[in-house]
């Protein structure tokens, strides 16, 4: 049996919206099916694996980043889709060379 003190959630899913946990609940009950989450929403095939590419990038952004300071900013732009993902890796890993 797992102790609540045991259990803590991870980084990168404390910092998922509510409705991205909901389309990854949809997601799994659906069995990993994109076309039947794409029903679901009443959207199309491309629109789903559209926002679950999205999905991806959020996550691996949250699961591998510090709490520095510019770093928080360029994961927090790139969230928001201010910049891309791929310039992301590369402001971050220029940036920790530099320190």
């Amino acid at each position: 049996m797992i102790k609540s003190d045991q259990f803590a959630f991870p980084q990168w899913l404390s910092e998922l919206e509510s409705e991205d946990i909901e389309f990854i609940k949809q997601f799994v009950l659906s069995s990993g099916s994109l076309k039947e989450v794409a029903k679901l929403y009443d959207v199309s095939y491309p629109t789903v694996r559209l926002r679950l590419d999205r999905l991806i990038n959020k996550i691996k952004l949250a699961d591998n980043i510090e709490d520095d300071s510019l770093i928080s900013l360029i994961k927090y732009l790139t969230i928001e889709e201010k910049i891309d993902f791929d310039v992301a890796k590369i402001l971050i890993e220029a940036y920790r060379k530099e320190k």
